[in-house]
């Protein structure tokens, strides 16, 4: 590390250690499922150090802690891998009790190139695809989670917290200040953690479902504002520890309520003259809007995989519950599965709205641009707009993890744009995770099928 590294730090990262003496560096990188993993060190240790090693066995772990036979022809070795800091993502964890720095880093196997299956490199290597093309894709991720009352024992049904009035969050409350007002404290610590992590929210809003907030980035680079999401989610669950409470990103956390989104905007520029290719020179939808669109309905039932990693994931997917149930499109209609809001020419811009906020950020906005990428390549149409309800639609998505994980292992199209081997090592993890899930016997199974079959 250079002896002035610190001088080069992020303004929001100086402003945060001004008149302070830095402690410690968490230097941090997201594996599969979106857990940051890595080590803290003194400050000055990380001073010292170029890089750090971690084995590469990170990435075939399930989320229950297992393994995923996923290492390839030389078996499980655990090689170390090179991971080195990228000082543009050093931020503050304003949570803890010293004064510490966390700083995401890149993976590198032993000959300096990029582990193909670490999910930013993954998200890295398809905006590549697009800036070889002479295009700059932009997006912009809107998260929705809840706050539910500490939860100790998994048995249990997951509940709303209780807000400030005494009584547990009320659900149907969507875009009411007085919801929002119940989790003031959490809110003024979640914007008070972001503006010391240099981080710009767009805005807070109460959703449909009992204490779900929603919270919109400021529109981007790809990998800045999956940085950013991937942040934001320790950000939000340290926030709520602080009020006895937990933030959840579970898809579908508490049954009777709409699951949670994380909805992708998508929008492309011209490297060169820094238009928007969606809107053409007299403001209309160009061909490549279209292209764009018709990629997302063809190739995102092979993306559903990634977008929607769990069991959970699929008990979104309700007719009727704020989560689509098709790849039908339309403007400015939330029922279907890709929605074109209202905008000018200028901001106009595709939203994905089935990936699951229990996505990887990474991998989930690297799907979604490889699909669109793909359907830019194709140069193939999409089905007419949608009018009217999409509910009433036909369902055209898995509806369970089996049936995702088969057709994204059929797809070669978008293993070719993702990456073959991180196409490989995600299929073995996730089949291993799913076997994990069918060996445990569910309360529905003993309540209907102990005496009744």
């Amino acid at each position: 590390m250079k002896k002035n590294w610190m001088e080069e730090l992020p303004e929001g990262a100086k402003a945060y250690l001004e008149g302070r003496r830095l402690d410690e560096v968490e230097c941090i990188i997201s594996d599969l499922p979106g857990i940051a993993r890595g080590k803290a060190v003194p400050a000055s240790k990380f001073a010292r150090q170029d890089y750090f090693h971690l084995p590469d066995s990170i990435f075939y772990q399930t989320i229950t802690g297992d393994w995923g036979e996923a290492a390839g022809e030389d078996g499980f070795i655990e090689r170390d891998m090179t991971l080195k800091p990228d000082m543009s993502t050093a931020t503050a964890a304003p949570w803890t009790g010293d004064w510490t720095l966390q700083v995401i880093h890149d993976a590198y196997d032993s000959h300096d190139k990029p582990v193909e299956f670490a999910p930013r490199n993954v998200l890295k290597h398809v905006v590549a695809q697009y800036r070889a093309l002479g295009l700059e894709p932009v997006v912009a991720p809107e998260m929705e989670f809840f706050l539910v009352a500490r939860n100790l024992d998994p048995a249990e049904k997951i509940k709303p917290m209780m807000g400030r009035s005494g009584r547990p969050a009320a659900a149907r409350q969507a875009y009411s200040m007085t919801a929002v007002d119940e989790f003031g404290p959490v809110i003024d610590d979640i914007y008070d953690f972001a503006e010391a992590q240099g981080f710009e929210i767009d805005g807070i809003t109460q959703e449909g479902g009992a204490g779900q907030l929603e919270i919109n980035l400021v529109h981007g680079d790809p990998v800045k504002l999956a940085d950013e999401v991937f942040y934001f989610k320790r950000l939000i669950r340290e926030a709520a520890l602080r009020h006895d409470c937990y933030a959840t990103f579970m898809a579908k956390p508490i049954a009777e309520e709409p699951g949670s989104a994380m909805h992708i905007h998508h929008s492309i520029l011209d490297i060169e003259t820094g238009q928007n290719i969606f809107s053409g020179p007299q403001g209309g939808e160009t061909d490549a809007f279209f292209h764009f669109i018709a990629g997302l309905q063809n190739h995102m039932p092979a993306a559903i995989a990634v977008i929607a990693p769990y069991v959970n994931s699929y008990r979104r997917y309700v007719k009727d519950h704020a989560a689509p149930i098709n790849l039908e499109w339309a403007r400015d209609n939330r029922t279907t599965g890709i929605r074109v809001p209202l905008s000018s020419p200028a901001a106009r811009r595709v939203e994905n709205r089935l990936a699951g906020m229990d996505c990887n950020p990474y991998l989930a906005i690297a799907a979604s641009l490889a699909c669109g990428l793909i359907g830019m390549q194709e140069e193939k149409r999409p089905d007419k707009q949608f009018k009217g309800d999409a509910y009433e639609g036909e369902e055209d998505i898995p509806r369970e993890m089996g049936a995702a994980l088969d057709l994204f292992n059929e797809s070669e199209a978008l293993h070719k744009v993702l990456g073959p081997e991180f196409a490989r090592v995600y299929s073995i993890v996730k089949r291993a995770e799913y076997d994990e899930f069918l060996q445990v016997i569910s309360p529905w199974e003993r309540e209907h099928l102990l005496l009744n079959v």
